[in-house]
């Protein structure tokens, strides 16, 4: 597909108007200082929590254990090193202290083998059985997959990546647009390229600046979960990011659409707010709710299948080790799905709505056109 530029100069193929306009959108974004020292500033940051966390948790273990013990166990209890005892009544007292999390474990006596029984609510402190002379028989009240600080920090970083990511770009899209549509620069480009091109461009061209830092966040964490000594989290996060990175492509690619979308309906930079609000708040629900309910299984499962919010809900499902092998498949198919029909939708506001100088345009007039 060609179309001619003005003067009647030689025809831009569609193929090559689509990059022209990306490589213009990458070029200007690199070319900004605030964008530059942004992106340097975002990486520090990002390399400092890892840092910061590793060495914490590396530290963690000069922490006396709280440990509950009946008058039986107290003695043998007391003998170890690095645990402080509570000592309580029978064995229910201590399983409550337990259930309470004011203590980490409880040791109470058994007729097992060992003679005792350590009692913890999700994992027991491995320094609290290999100090005992035998290893006891372990009970396990409700049994976690991964640790549940580390849950939550992994759950706090994929939702700060995606939050930050998608609105910085999304944002810019929009920006874009209505400049673009108030100095009347965008007659000269339709003039030149079609519509649909000048919107794929942009979207493309922000899609790679947008997975660009996705990849180097990545390459970030990597060095700084080797450094720091935590290849074990390194081998369990190896797989949800690299879901993460696909998910998000594709989530990108649905919200920047429909940000370029909202943002030709206006003609000046103070009312973007007005029909991007909307996409903005699709944004912040899933950093909100995989923060807030990173241990609700049942939450996570119906994020991990809405479009907004499966580039964080997978991927965490994922690391926790609660989604079956062919679930992201699904969650992927039904966003590439979510993906052509908004792409499709963006395209005709876009259309209908970018000549439209003034007045905001209504949504049910960008849609007819």
């Amino acid at each position: 597909m060609t179309t001619s530029t003005p003067g009647g100069g030689s025809p831009i193929r569609s193929s090559s108007g689509i990059w022209l306009v990306a490589e213009r959108e990458i070029g200007s974004k690199l070319r900004s200082k605030a964008f530059v020292i942004s992106t340097v500033i975002l990486m520090l940051i990002a390399l400092a929590g890892v840092l910061i966390g590793g060495f914490a948790s590396n530290n963690s273990g000069t922490d006396k254990t709280p440990v509950a013990a009946t008058s039986e166990t107290a003695s043998a209890v007391s003998a170890l090193p690095d645990v402080e005892v509570t000592e309580v009544a029978d064995d229910e007292a201590a399983e409550q202290l337990v259930r309470e999390e004011k203590v980490d474990a409880a040791v109470v006596s058994s007729g097992g083998p060992t003679g005792y029984t350590v009692i913890a609510l999700k994992d027991a402190p491995s320094s609290l059985v290999s100090g005992l002379s035998q290893t006891p028989e372990v009970q396990i009240l409700e049994p976690a997959t991964t640790n549940p600080l580390l849950r939550y920090f992994i759950a706090l970083a994929f939702g700060i990546v995606f939050l930050m990511a998608a609105s910085t770009f999304g944002g810019t899209i929009a920006q874009s647009v209505v400049e673009e549509k108030q100095t009347r620069v965008v007659e000269l480009l339709l003039s030149a390229i079609p519509a649909r091109t000048l919107l794929a461009g942009k979207v493309i061209g922000n899609t790679i600046l947008a997975m660009a830092q996705i990849v180097a966040l990545a390459a970030i964490a990597t060095v700084g979960l080797i450094v720091t000594g935590q290849r074990d989290v390194l081998t369990l996060l190896g797989g949800p990011i690299l879901w993460f990175a696909v998910f998000f492509l594709f989530g990108f690619v649905l919200l920047a659409s429909l940000f370029a979308a909202a943002a030709s309906m206006v003609s000046r930079q103070e009312d973007i707010g007005a029909t991007t609000t909307p996409i903005t708040m699709l944004i912040m629900a899933p950093y909100i709710l995989v923060i807030v309910f990173n241990d609700n299984a049942l939450v996570l499962t119906i994020m991990s299948y809405v479009p907004f919010s499966a580039p964080v809900g997978m991927p965490m499902r994922l690391f926790v080790g609660e989604a079956q092998w062919w679930e992201p498949i699904l969650s992927l198919a039904i966003l590439l799905v979510s993906c052509i029909a908004a792409i499709a939708i963006g395209a005709k506001i876009y259309e209908n709505s970018l000549l439209r100088m003034g007045s905001r345009v209504k949504l049910t007039e960008a849609l007819r056109g």
